[in-house]
């Protein structure tokens, strides 16, 4: 298979009139300067979306009334709890697909999938312990994007190994059964799939816990939630005498292979050591802006050497393009000052090789790349007034360039913006977000 690109995004830099041949869904040559001079007008490497709850693109935008006091993160968790309480794995699935086609439209051909909703609404096993594991990979096949399957254990409702809550039923395991869901995963997995793990957060599991998950699940991807709230900082402290990553280090081997999601509120010191850990910061500016998390230190963790990327958490928008805007301005905003995130020359595609690497790392997928022996997994981009080389400037911070098509392992997914199911797959998500709305 052939693509024909007007310019591409190449690993030393922006090249015109490029042939991708396509073998066996990995890419087997690059000619430059041997193009036809159609095609698409832009070729980038596929997009990594390090962090997803696929299931709450169900209540996007159905959490932004306010109630009779202060709305902050915790408030909002209440209403996740409750939609996710609902929800049955047909449900699941049809959601899950939505939210992966919705990804693919906007550039993504890899999710690191966060999933800890696992049993029944009353919180009993099904009888198939990875039942609701099995409707995140079928949503993958069905829509074609490349999985990082990251279930999640989670043991208790809070420090100091605090009981577990009612809306929390749904998520809860012991070392030994979450062993065990793991594996059934593994003999889901399709070729290019990887299976991590999740520890979801201080709060959930403990130092035990992260122990027993070590021993047990050696060598995989390890995803956790940190520092994200200023509240969790102080009850971190109140609980350990320790702030969330300082009590991390503390009892847990964090190094390369762990990717430590938002990682919001850090002391210098905190982050200068997950920058030496060889851990990727994942962070998902339009989440964290809209549950009002705060704004990550960038600048400084940078100087640290420091690595991350982005995603897109609680689904409330799925645009590529918009979570490096956002995180571009979040920093111009504290600094003061523009560009803030890359050196000389285009902001836009140093923001974006830069969550290329950090994505393609916490994921444990091979770096993307448009060079012989990477993965077919590219993204079309229009470029309507033909311009160039600063089409990426453009497509994030501009009101031109947008998704055209995008191929994953060689597959033509998405076409003149559109996912090649969408009609099904969006007419399934409705019935399905129906149905749990008048059950709520």
């Amino acid at each position: 298979m052939l693509i024909h690109a007007k310019r591409a995004l190449l690993p030393d830099g922006w090249a015109k009139d490029i042939c991708v041949t396509v073998q066996h869904g990995v890419i087997a040559s690059v000619g430059v300067g041997v193009g036809h001079g159609g095609g698409v007008d832009a070729l980038l490497p596929g997009g990594q979306n390090l962090h997803s709850h696929a299931f709450q693109r169900g209540f996007a935008g159905l959490a932004e009334t306010r109630g009779p006091g202060q709305d902050s993160f915790w408030t909002w968790r209440d209403m996740m709890y409750r939609f996710a309480l609902i929800l049955d794995p047909d449900d699941a699935q049809a959601i899950a697909e939505m939210a992966y086609a919705e990804m693919l439209e906007a550039g993504y051909t890899r999710v690191g999938e966060f999933h800890y909703l696992h049993h029944r609404p009353d919180g009993a096993p099904y009888d198939d312990p990875a039942e609701m594991s099995a409707r995140i990979f079928a949503a993958a096949r069905a829509t074609g994007i490349a999985l990082t399957h990251l279930p999640v254990f989670y043991a208790h409702g809070g420090f100091g190994r605090a009981p577990a809550s009612r809306g929390q039923r749904r998520f809860l395991h012991d070392p030994d059964a979450f062993a065990g869901l793991v594996a059934r995963c593994d003999a889901m997995a399709r070729p290019g799939d990887v299976v991590g793990y999740a520890p979801h957060s201080l709060r959930a599991a403990d130092a035990s816990d992260l122990a027993a998950l070590a021993q047990a699940l050696p060598g995989r991807q390890v995803h956790i939630h940190v520092a994200e709230q200023a509240k969790e900082v102080d009850d971190c402290l109140a609980a350990y005498g320790r702030r969330p990553v300082e009590r991390l280090f503390d009892i847990a081997a964090v190094g390369p292979g762990w990717c430590l999601i938002h990682a919001t509120h850090l002391a210098p010191s905190e982050g200068a050591r997950i920058a030496g850990s060889g851990a990727v910061v994942g962070l998902c500016p339009v989440t964290e802006a809209n549950l009002g998390d705060g704004i990550f230190a960038a600048p400084a963790f940078m100087a640290e050497g420091g690595v991350f990327g982005i995603g897109t958490d609680s689904n409330i928008r799925i645009r590529l393009a918009e979570e490096l805007r956002m995180l571009e301005y979040g920093q111009r905003l504290t600094a003061r000052a523009r560009n803030v995130l890359a050196g000389a020359g285009s902001t836009g595609t140093q923001l974006y090789r830069r969550v290329l690497d950090g994505g393609a790392r916490a994921l444990g997928a091979p770096a993307p790349a448009i060079a012989p022996g990477a993965p077919a997994d590219l993204v079309g981009l229009s470029d309507p007034l033909g311009i160039g080389d600063a089409l990426a400037d453009r497509w994030i911070f501009g009101s031109d360039g947008a998704v055209s098509d995008v191929w994953v392992a060689g597959r033509h997914l998405v076409r003149d913006g559109r996912h090649a199911d969408r009609d099904r797959i969006a007419a399934r998500f409705a019935r399905a977000v129906r149905r749990v709305l008048a059950a709520g």
